[in-house]
């Protein structure tokens, strides 16, 4: 299962309508990088024979066969990290550099 935040789906519908490309789903993939890390890429597609979709926050998500397994239980987030400057971010327990937020 992947999810999103709600500002995460938020700045994604947006960039899709922005873009002409309402109705298309996103696409999550990610490659394992030489030093065990991973890095990951988005962006509008069509959907093929062997992807997963999921649904999150009313946003239509899919993976290929190939990337579903580095995916599987990410949260996506959209957040300020300086001010004026947003970013997605990736929570990915698969990810060896990913550490689980202390509260």
């Amino acid at each position: 299962m992947i999810t999103l935040t709600l500002e995460a789906a938020k700045q994604i519908r947006q960039s899709a309508k922005e873009g002409n490309l309402d109705g298309l789903p996103l696409r999550l993939a990610a490659t394992r990088n030489a030093d065990g890390s991973l890095h990951y890429g988005m962006g509008f597609d069509d959907i093929k024979e062997m992807d997963s979709k999921y649904t999150s926050e009313g946003v239509d998500i899919i993976v290929s066969e190939v990337s579903k397994e580095l995916l599987n239980g990410m949260n996506v987030d959209y957040v300020e990290l300086e001010p004026g400057k947003f970013q997605f971010i990736f929570e990915n327990p698969n990810d060896p550099n990913y550490s689980v937020p202390t509260e």
